[in-house]
């Protein structure tokens, strides 16, 4: 566990023309199980296949067809669970949530409204600066995801694509805990990081696999902290819901946009309706979708085609010693293992992928330099080329070798990074390419000292200078470094500058 000590971020202030407001956000984070079949079927859940490819008789709501539900799944939302420090619930059921749309072939979705599989957890959100929230989760519950209805291929019809109808779902709902746009997008993020690390969703919020309806609401300085300890949502002011955002970026925009929207009705002497609304980016604003249903007016019931759903401790016992080391552990370790800081451990852990690289590239070396070499030079230019660590040319071998090479003297740091750039475009042994191309370092204080002697017999009056300001001494170390080609051993060259000039 993390053994730090976090200060609680102050919440996004705004002021209005009469009072300054105080933000307040609840998110339903929607999580598509990684899983090869859907929820209730066996049709396959590859994304990108031929329009309505992937849809067995149980998906189009076929006469006759029952669900069978994917004990693959139960696990995933299972391990999702132990992974946020959530209650399992041993015994859960499944209901119909009735309503109608194209693409909605059944006309119900099957989720789980009075049993979900997974209660109350937590999850700490680190903003920055020391400051961090911790968040609570209220629930977690699967359903099945609904098709898609596609309206920009036909001027005068609209089809329907249900590929997506079944693919099982978890809806990560948290608690009104976070308090600002930032801290909205840090939740989403660390989310992800979560449950990419778990492998029960890879996060892909491009295709969806990862998108959240954020409410928002706005209160008066004080009214919170009177929430938190009554529990009473009579303090807070009424919720509007934004749907189906799949980006952090416009994340925090729509929560800007709606807290002012909701705070010029307020102080215009209006009341805000509880509606879902969604966000236009272009025109930054949000808009009226339809008015917030609450639960009754789905008219759930109990799925009459399946049986409640009912786990052994033992099944959950065992996924639990399974775990994986999980972010907040890693970078925990990273810190006292490596002697990184916050900072550096935070980005090595951000994703999965990463942390496993540098981890392979620190083993018995100086977590410090494999960690600069990491973050700087190989995350720096996958970044300007907009590759990811996966993409790496450069292999954790690769990259452990050139740090053995500058860790025993072999070569300089500027000679490092000239290998490092022919070992990104060019691949090869690191060992080898010193060799073969002559690259490695001057350590020989003789040809060191000759190179010296030249350029000060060349340079009378820099020596005179050098030796009035030591601080000119500096231009003799780079000329030496020159003249070697920066072989030069720079410790080396430094001592013999500092003994030749008597600075």
């Amino acid at each position: 566990m993390l053994d730090l000590t976090y200060e609680l971020p102050k919440p996004k202030t705004i002021s209005g023309a009469k009072h300054d407001w105080e933000l307040v956000i609840g998110m339903e984070v929607h999580a598509q199980v990684s899983s090869n079949a859907k929820l209730f079927s066996g049709a396959s859940t590859q994304f990108g296949a031929e329009p309505n490819s992937n849809v067995a008789f149980v998906d189009a709501a076929m006469p006759g067809m029952l669900p069978v539900i994917n004990e693959y799944c139960v696990e995933q939302a299972v391990r999702t669970g132990l992974g946020l420090k959530a209650d399992i619930n041993l015994k859960s059921a499944f209901d119909r949530k009735n309503y109608f749309y194209p693409d909605l072939p059944q006309g119900y979705q099957i989720s789980q409204l009075y049993q979900p599989i997974v209660g109350e957890g937590e999850v700490l959100v680190e903003v920055g600066d020391g400051t961090a929230r911790m968040v609570r989760i209220e629930r977690i519950h699967m359903e099945q995801d609904a098709g898609k209805s596609i309206h920009d291929m036909d001027p005068n019809m609209s089809f329907v694509d249900l590929n997506r109808t079944g693919v099982c779902l978890m809806e990560i709902v948290s608690r009104p805990d976070i308090r600002g746009p930032e801290e909205a997008a840090a939740y989403i993020a660390k989310m992800r990081q979560i449950l990419r690390y778990l492998g029960t969703c890879d996060g892909n919020m491009q295709n969806g696999n990862l998108r959240a309806d954020v409410n928002v609401s706005i209160c008066l300085p004080g009214a919170y902290e009177k929430y938190q300890e009554t529990q009473d949502f009579s303090h807070l002011g009424t919720r509007c819901e934004i749907k189906n955002m799949n980006s952090m970026r416009f994340i925090q925009q729509a929560i800007e946009v709606e807290a002012r929207r909701q705070i010029a009705i307020v102080e215009g002497g209006g009341t805000v309706d509880q509606e879902t609304r969604l966000y236009d980016p272009d025109k930054g604003e949000t808009r009226s979708m339809r008015s917030k249903e609450e639960a009754h007016d789905y008219r759930y019931f109990p799925d009459p085609d399946l049986l409640p759903l009912e786990i052994e401790q033992a099944w959950v016992d065992d996924i639990a010693a399974k775990l994986p080391e999980l972010p907040d552990d890693k970078k925990a370790r990273f810190i006292t293992e490596f002697n990184l800081t916050d900072y550096d451990a935070s980005v090595l852990t951000a994703e999965v992928e990463s942390a496993g690289y540098f981890e392979e590239v620190a083993r018995g070396r100086n977590g410090k330099l494999a960690a600069n070499w990491v973050i700087n030079e190989l995350f720096g230019r996958l970044k300007k080329e907009d590759h990811d660590i996966t993409d790496s040319p450069v292999s954790p071998a690769q990259l452990g070798g050139i740090i053995d090479l500058i860790s025993s003297d072999a070569i300089s740091g500027k000679i490092a990074k000239d290998l490092f750039e022919i070992v990104y475009t060019e691949g090869g042994d690191p060992t080898q390419i010193v060799e073969d191309r002559g690259m490695k370092q001057v350590t020989d204080t003789g040809a060191i000292e000759t190179a010296l002697d030249e350029i000060i017999a060349a340079n009378p009056a820099q020596v005179e200078k050098a030796k009035v300001n030591p601080k000119l001494a500096g231009w003799f170390v780079g000329q030496v470094m020159k003249a070697t080609g920066g072989k030069a051993n720079p410790k080396a060259v430094n001592e013999l500058v500092s003994k030749k000039l008597g600075s």
